[in-house]
């Protein structure tokens, strides 16, 4: 793919390479006119720098509608993360990136917080740490997929829907996709169907989400449980429910499963998880989708608040009324403008960035 650059970024291209470890990597940092960017580093053998510039600048939209003092960016390393050299892989990256001072490092796919200890050792600037040293583990709180309830509670309004009593099927039960489920359970919604790399399970009637956490976290996969149907991991995306959350990998939904999708409201877990045919295929049919950076803010609001020194209570009170009133803000704008949810949202994430761009003219980027 050839990267489009356009009116506010990619603002630098960082492409890393050290054959003696051997390491292979990518930096994207989209914009910073609001502040130093903050975003994760993901950990794949298939990410590439396409998929990281598409996840910077959902980085860069993400920290302009929360409104929050940062900028976007993103890192891949191109690696398994079960290397048993994983350490010395980030590590290296890590002083590899240490002049990219505009960069601050988070956790993603494939990268947890014990990395981000590993990061803050090399280069003294991250995000998203643990708590044994001062962090607000996203993973342990449960950042993103609180966030996620506190969208649906919002969006479902919007939707038509009743939250308590909501079918939900989640792709992807990972921390996310945990996250969220525990919390939108504790809201009354039933979650009907779950699924991961090896497979999914489906109960029509709900299934016990403690019970179903528990089988995932002991055997490593949602088909240890045996309270449901053994379903496939395409199979999820028929299952009749009201809510799908794709929280595991991009582009997920797309034109090859959209048609078959019978959930009325999509909120999105993961960053990028629709390509944009899908979304307008969707959008068509009368399905509602809240964009990622919408959705699934309350990790990097979260991060951003450990970056400011706040404490968990704090996080968790900005990321319920962030998310919240822009639930409400970008739906109720696409309805009255006859627009895409996405599009209403990139809207108003332009016009802070661009404004933030020309106060920052002789500096920027």
């Amino acid at each position: 793919m050839q990267i489009e650059f356009d009116d506010i970024g990619p603002a630098k291209i960082t492409q890393l390479y050290a054959p003696q470890i051997p390491l292979r990597a990518v930096v994207v940092i989209d914009n910073t006119a609001r502040g130093p960017a903050i975003g994760g580093i993901r950990v794949s053998p298939e990410v590439d720098v396409e998929e990281v510039y598409r996840l910077a600048r959902t980085m860069t939209f993400k920290s302009a509608v929360a409104d929050l003092p940062h900028g976007g960016g993103k890192a891949g390393i191109i690696a398994d993360p079960k290397d048993p050299n994983l350490e010395k892989i980030i590590r290296t990256f890590a002083r590899m990136i240490s002049g990219l001072t505009e960069y601050i490092p988070a956790p993603d796919l494939g990268c947890h917080e014990e990395a981000m200890a590993w990061v803050l050792d090399e280069i003294g600037r991250v995000a998203g740490l643990p708590e044994e040293l001062g962090g607000l583990p996203l993973d342990k709180l449960g950042a993103t997929g609180y966030g996620l309830a506190e969208c649906a509670e919002i969006a479902c309004r919007q939707a038509g829907l009743t939250l308590s009593g909501a079918r939900v099927a989640i792709q992807g039960l990972g921390s996310v996709g945990k996250a969220a489920a525990r919390f939108l359970a504790a809201k009354g919604a039933l979650v009907v169907a779950v699924s991961d790399s090896q497979g999914g399970v489906h109960n029509r009637d709900g299934m016990n989400v403690d019970k179903l956490i528990a089988a995932k976290d002991a055997q490593g996969t949602v088909t240890s449980f045996d309270g449901g149907e053994s379903i496939t991991g395409d199979d999820l995306f028929q299952v009749d429910c009201d809510i799908l959350i794709p929280a595991a990998t991009p582009d997920v939904i797309c034109e090859r499963n959209a048609a078959a999708i019978r959930a009325k409201l999509i909120l999105e877990g993961a960053n990028i998880p629709a390509t944009p045919q899908a979304e307008r295929a969707l959008a068509g049919r009368g399905v509602l989708i809240v964009p990622d950076f919408i959705a699934n803010a309350g990790g990097l609001i979260m991060a951003a608040m450990e970056y400011a020194g706040k404490s968990a209570g704090e996080a968790f009170s900005v990321i319920d009324e962030k998310i919240r009133a822009n639930t409400e803000r970008i739906l109720v704008k696409a309805r009255r403008e006859q627009l895409l949810p996405r599009e209403a949202a990139e809207r108003i994430a332009r016009e802070r960035v661009k404004k933030a761009m020309r106060y920052r003219e002789y500096s920027y980027p």
